[in-house]
């Protein structure tokens, strides 16, 4: 048997045994940590990704890979593994400022690799169908057709849409790990677990010790976060807070990204007022501007559109943003209302920027690599954002960025400058991929 069937298999037993005992805390998983074990942990690494502080790249630590693998784990058992600080990168966020990011060592992200695959079996098998991010066999495609689904049978209805302020800076540790008790009790894990959430974090040379918060970038952190928020929002919503609402009312949660539907205002209106409280208790804040009540309800369908299908025409009240999509209400092909997406503005704006800026950097390079390394960029924009109903946006994406590509490629040459007649000779042996819509909600009935 295969090391990758043989840890499934392993798998499968811990989900069933978690299954079994959905109250208690399981006491005994480390032992399946072996050499076995660890070795798909490391085909399952990304090794592509930057150094953390000690500099260890996967070619310096696949010289020895077996004895290092064992050493790993034999240190992780007796306890005596160290983890090291988390080297702090920034990226920029979609609503302007900074991001930051924690980048573990080569070997933490093994570690922390080998963990989750022994956690996520338990906890698969007591998160709600409402979470979607960083679950296995779930996508944001997933959560944004249940959101579609959800408004579409609330006939619109009103939307509450929430942010968490800084929430993996401002994870609680003592909640957290309390939670994560109640449901391993695996000595060895819990404490592998305390430390990487007490292990410092390295920036500009100086070494601090947070006393909140899961580093984003952590191979372990998307799973602590559900775990946090399983309690916090996903339970709590689905046990306390839907049996006592009027009318119907559904959660759509993507890591820390969630919008609550309700079919009445009056239920929103008193959610919005104790999620707050709510959240305090767990030492998380909600936006204030960001965090806010919308009335989406279906036009009527004697109505004429209040809104043209031109995503620029589309009035800010009438919609509203969930993972980088903007929704309102549409006519579909044949002529009924529903609920459409296009690409939000501040998406469209970030990967402009990003393509202008890279562009720029790169115009001195061959026309061959260039063209190459822009058809992935573009294909990853398509990839996700291609849904049925957002080709207009993609085309414009596409658009743009041929001409952002011209702007740059004509600088690099002062004294002739490139014309628009010459760079669509250029397009034509080095072309540009079209837009294309990859998530069809045709296509999946005309291809069962």
């Amino acid at each position: 048997m295969s090391g990758s069937n043989s840890v499934s298999t392993k798998q499968r037993r811990i989900a069933e045994l978690a299954k079994q005992l959905p109250t208690k805390a399981l006491t005994s998983l480390h032992h399946h940590l072996d050499l076995e074990w660890m070795l798909e942990a490391y085909r399952r690494t990304r090794k592509d990704g930057s150094p953390g502080v000690d500099g260890v790249t996967s070619t310096d630590y696949e010289k020895d890979l077996e004895k290092n693998l064992r050493s790993l784990v034999e240190r992780a058992k007796s306890g005596r593994y160290r983890a090291p600080p988390v080297r702090r990168a920034y990226i920029p966020k979609a609503g302007g400022g900074q991001r930051g990011l924690g980048i573990p060592t080569l070997e933490d992200k093994i570690l922390q690799r080998a963990v989750l695959m022994l956690l996520e079996p338990v906890f698969e098998e007591d998160f709600l169908s409402c979470s979607y991010g960083f679950r296995p066999g779930r996508s944001a495609h997933d959560a944004l057709e249940a959101l579609r689904n959800q408004l579409m049978e609330t006939r619109g209805g009103t939307v509450l849409e929430v942010d968490i302020q800084r929430y993996f800076d401002e994870l609680d540790h003592g909640h957290l790990q309390r939670l994560f008790r109640q449901r391993i009790g695996d000595g060895v894990v819990c404490r592998l677990i305390g430390k990487w959430l007490n292990a410092g974090v390295l920036e500009g040379g100086q070494l601090s010790y947070p006393q909140s918060g899961s580093p984003q970038g952590g191979v372990i952190s998307p799973l602590l976060a559900n775990i946090y928020l399983h309690e916090v929002l996903d339970k709590w919503f689905a046990d306390q807070v839907r049996p006592v609402l009027k009318g119907p009312a559904s959660l759509v949660r993507y890591a820390d990204d969630f919008v609550l539907v309700f079919a009445r205002d009056d239920d929103a209106q008193r959610v919005a007022v104790v999620l707050p409280k709510r959240f305090d208790k767990y030492g998380l804040k909600l936006h204030p501007t960001k965090t806010r009540i919308l009335k989406f309800p279906r036009p009527s369908s004697s109505s004429e559109s209040g809104i043209r299908d031109e995503p620029t025409s589309r009035p800010r009240s009438r919609t509203f943003d969930f993972l980088g999509f903007t929704h309102y209400w549409g006519r579909s092909r044949k002529g009924n209302w529903c609920v459409k997406k296009f690409t939000a503005r501040d998406r469209v704006s970030r990967t402009l920027r990003r393509l202008w800026e890279w562009c720029r950097t790169h115009r001195h390079e061959p026309l061959p690599d260039q063209s190459k390394r822009l058809s992935v960029r573009l294909r990853g924009h398509y990839n996700y954002f291609g849904v049925t109903g957002n080709f207009e946006a993609l085309q414009r994406v596409h658009r743009l960025t041929e001409r952002i590509w011209f702007y740059w490629l004509r600088r690099r040459d002062q004294r002739r400058r490139l014309s628009w007649a010459r760079f669509g000779i250029l397009l034509s042996s080095h072309p540009l991929p079209r837009p294309r819509v990859v998530h069809s909600i045709y296509r999946p009935r005309a291809n069962p």
